[in-house]
């Protein structure tokens, strides 16, 4: 990998003043979206085309907290196309997947909350982790045209996670499921989650500083 490409809206100046022009040799550039507070995260990804067309990339969605494994994982994984998943539990809500006998991810299901758990008989749920990878191949061919379809239709308030079922179910898109049951990580959308959020990354003290800092750094970053 060699650039960033960040797509910034609330508080862009802050985004832009902590992470600069370069991380770690990576190149980072700025993608500005003005209409942030009325349009969902399909469209952040449709405005970043340019970098999607460029070759193979990961997605990562920024209010996601995550153990930098969850990264390494990710980059090891030998599908085409992967994407992080943990299990689902009652704490959660949103989007989940079902996945194959191949670990391939089957099937994806929006507004899933505890009470989906408890159906009898029912496949297990997974929460997408929202850190994906994609072949370039699979970018140019597939994602980038169907995200033209969608934003060139009215749908600016789709999620990623709307794309990703439409791509599974109509295209043939096969994405692999990378789990990551054993990694700390959680998506941070309110007070409430952030407070779960600092009790799952408390300080252990089995574990030492330094990689207590690189964990929170990979989080902070994204």
């Amino acid at each position: 990998m060699k650039d960033v490409t960040i797509v910034v809206g609330y508080r862009k100046d802050a985004i832009q003043y902590a992470c600069g022009r370069q991380f770690g040799g990576l190149e980072i550039n700025y993608v500005e979206s003005t209409l942030f507070d009325k349009t969902g995260s399909a469209y952040s990804l449709w405005l970043a085309r340019e970098a999607l067309l460029r070759g193979d990339a990961y997605l990562l969605e920024g209010d996601v907290f995550f153990e930098d494994d969850a990264l390494r994982r990710l980059r090891d994984d030998a599908t085409d196309n992967a994407a992080d998943v943990a299990p689902f539990d009652e704490r959660m809500e949103g989007s989940a997947v079902i996945l194959g006998p191949d670990g391939i991810i089957s099937e994806v299901r929006m507004k899933q909350t505890a009470a989906n758990l408890n159906v009898n008989g029912g496949p297990k749920l997974f929460k997408t982790m929202n850190l994906l990878r994609f072949s370039g191949e699979t970018l140019r061919e597939m994602i980038v045209p169907v995200l033209d379809g969608l934003i060139g239709s009215g749908a600016v308030k789709s999620y990623t996670e709307e794309l990703l079922a439409h791509l599974i179910e109509r295209k043939g898109l096969k994405l692999g499921a990378t789990r990551c049951d054993d990694l700390k990580w959680y998506e941070i959308d309110s007070e409430d989650d952030l407070r779960i959020a600092e009790a799952i990354f408390a300080y252990n003290t089995h574990r030492s500083p330094a990689r207590h800092q690189r964990v929170r750094a990979a989080g902070g970053t994204r």
